[in-house]
């Protein structure tokens, strides 16, 4: 893990420390996409970093649907991993299991990043073939992981307190923020309490096949409406 953080700190390159580390991670193990994000108690909290188009469709996908290994990693505090997705109950990610599959994606390996029981994250490994990572495959993931965790906390020990997040991490942030807020404006429209309020959000999003803080921003820029008695079912 050490190694991992040394090779990322001593990079000349201008991608940031989280692109870094996810391309890190695609090039010593035998996966075919990388994704970081910010997670916390309330959930996901927007993506960081990934390392191609299927990787950051899934993980914007699942802070879009509220379900997947991502939020069921960080929620139960340990591994998720499924090294053949066709295996999977139809009934544990009824929305983003077959959106893995249209995906091509076969295997996913997802690694909570956590400081006792502070969320902070987490590294997700993709696979467009089935199998399991062998115990030095595993190991490795998991020191990827490790260096996830010190690279977010190393980035914020820069920030002063109560100056928000590190500007590698803004992205994420922002979205969080955008999202929020257009809730609170479909709230108001459509007569609902905040919860129903991302669940139409969310629906808008999951039919549109758009990110969901892309209809955010139309929710802010007054380019989307919505009314009383709206189906959050889309």
């Amino acid at each position: 893990m050490q190694q991992i953080v040394t090779t990322l700190f001593e990079s000349d390159r201008g991608d940031t420390l989280p692109e870094l580390l996810c391309e890190e991670c695609l090039r010593a193990l035998p996966v075919s996409g990388v994704g970081l994000a910010l997670m916390t108690d309330e959930g996901h909290q927007g993506v960081v970093a990934a390392t191609n188009g299927p990787a950051r469709l899934l993980e914007e996908l699942q802070y879009t649907l509220g379900e997947g290994p991502c939020l069921d990693a960080s929620r139960e505090g340990r591994p998720v991993l499924q090294p053949d997705l066709a295996q999977t109950g139809p009934g544990r990610w009824p929305i983003f299991g077959p959106a893995m599959h249209d995906a091509g994606v076969a295997a996913i390996f997802v690694i909570p990043l956590q400081v006792g029981a502070i969320r902070l994250g987490v590294l997700s490994l993709y696979r467009d073939t089935s199998g399991s990572l062998d115990r030095e495959q595993l190991a490795d993931a998991l020191a990827f992981a490790d260096a996830a965790a010190i690279v977010l906390l190393h980035l914020q020990d820069q920030v002063e307190p109560g100056e928000g997040l590190h500007p590698q991490l803004v992205d994420a942030s922002g979205s969080q923020a955008e999202i929020h807020q257009s809730t609170g404006f479909i709230a108001v429209q459509a007569a609902v309490g905040l919860t129903e309020a991302l669940l139409i959000l969310r629906a808008r999003a999951f039919s549109e096949n758009r990110p969901i803080v892309d209809v955010a921003r139309d929710v802010l820029a007054r380019k989307l409406k919505f009314h009383s008695g709206d189906d959050p079912r889309g």
